[in-house]
């Protein structure tokens, strides 16, 4: 399994800079939209909390997306973020040898 060399992006920053600012909608809007409450996301788009599959069914709705495709952000970052955590011991588990 590999997981890509690029910097890790938060899906709150995808949220804020592709679909909240284009529509000039504030977290508060979304929230209120969402039926969620405000806390989350703005703690969601201020990178501060990941999106939990709740949340990702009412991204989902809204903005006519799939749910996958916020879960599949939020994994994304999350592993890309423990790949760099755990480097130095990932480092010393061997990968298994396949017989030729």
């Amino acid at each position: 399994m590999s997981i890509s060399k690029a910097p890790p992006i938060h899906p709150g920053e995808i949220l804020r800079d592709l679909y909240l600012e284009p529509l000039e909608m504030s977290p508060y809007a979304l929230a209120k939209t969402l039926r969620v409450p405000r806390t989350r996301i703005e703690r969601i788009v201020g990178e501060k909390i990941g999106i939990s599959a709740d949340t990702a069914l009412r991204l989902a709705k809204f903005f006519k997306t799939s749910p996958e495709l916020w879960l599949n952000l939020q994994a994304a970052y999350d592993l890309k973020k423990q790949r760099d955590a755990l480097a130095e011991e990932l480092a010393q588990i061997p990968e298994l040898e396949q017989a030729a």
